[in-house]
């Protein structure tokens, strides 16, 4: 049995600018634009604020001043043209059943217990009971038990359905029902795709002291790779450690 600490973050997907089409759209409506910004996403965003008031070429120059003026008067909706994708392992499903309540601006794609096999699965255990010997070796123990009830129960149901000639269906039946004695501490792996607004959000809700633990590991992990991939976005944000040397995040523009 591996058991998992650690949650990874993987920023997989983002977004490119496509220069003809803005090109044509310059032309045709006889204006023009330049961004000074690489990032695609910030492009993006910049682009979408300045048709809201045909601004093209006028006011604020840089990108970094635009969507910052963007962010300060809390214009949010511009930033949700942004998106970027997250490949989420190395957590719970304690952590999914809340990751997945942040819906608007959101989708999802997790792996699913009724076609893989989690005979060989990992589980992740909070620190608060890594640290403690005593209580280390109460939940591990429950882990074990749990874990070879379900290759039983896999085993059991594989032949109680074993006249069922499509072996894929065999399968997921055996495991659909056999999951449900698996507990919230297995590991799974879920994709992520959030726009530039709803990131913000979760940051802001869920990089907090009043967090959940893991999940505030997990939004630390995304913002500090935001603040990297697009600083004109998440720039605002600064981190800050705790007594107990985990980190939470803070930002003078809440609820853009």
């Amino acid at each position: 049995m591996n058991i998992v600490r650690t949650p990874r973050v993987y920023l997989v997907g983002r977004q490119s600018l496509d220069a003809n089409a803005v090109d044509r759209f310059l032309k045709d409506h006889e204006l023009t634009w330049e961004t000074d910004t690489e990032i695609g996403a910030e492009a993006l965003c910049e682009m979408a604020g300045r048709v809201c008031y045909m601004s093209f070429g006028k006011g604020r120059k840089t990108n970094r001043e635009y969507l910052g003026n963007i962010i300060r008067v809390q214009h949010g909706s511009v930033l949700e043209h942004a998106a970027w994708s997250f490949l989420i392992t190395g957590v719970s499903r304690s952590f999914t059943h809340e990751l997945v309540r942040h819906r608007a601006g959101f989708g999802y794609s997790q792996l699913s217990q009724r076609y893989v096999d989690e005979s060989t699965c990992d589980f992740v255990e909070p620190a608060c009971i890594a640290d403690d010997p005593e209580l280390h070796t109460v939940w591990e123990e429950s882990i074990r038990q749990s874990h070879e009830s379900y290759r039983k129960l896999v085993d059991g149901l594989a032949r109680k359905f074993e006249d069922e000639p499509d072996a894929t269906l065999r399968r997921k039946l055996a495991r659909q029902a056999a999951r449900s004695v698996l507990p919230n501490a297995t590991e799974t792996k879920i994709f992520v795709t959030g726009n530039g607004r709803a990131w913000r959000h979760f940051i802001e809700l869920r990089a907090s002291e009043h967090a959940e633990i893991e999940i505030r590991a997990v939004a630390v992990q995304v913002l500090k790779a935001l603040r990297k991939e697009a600083p004109n976005v998440f720039g605002d944000y600064t981190l800050e450690t705790l007594e107990d040397g985990s980190e939470v995040a803070r930002t003078p523009h809440r609820k853009v």
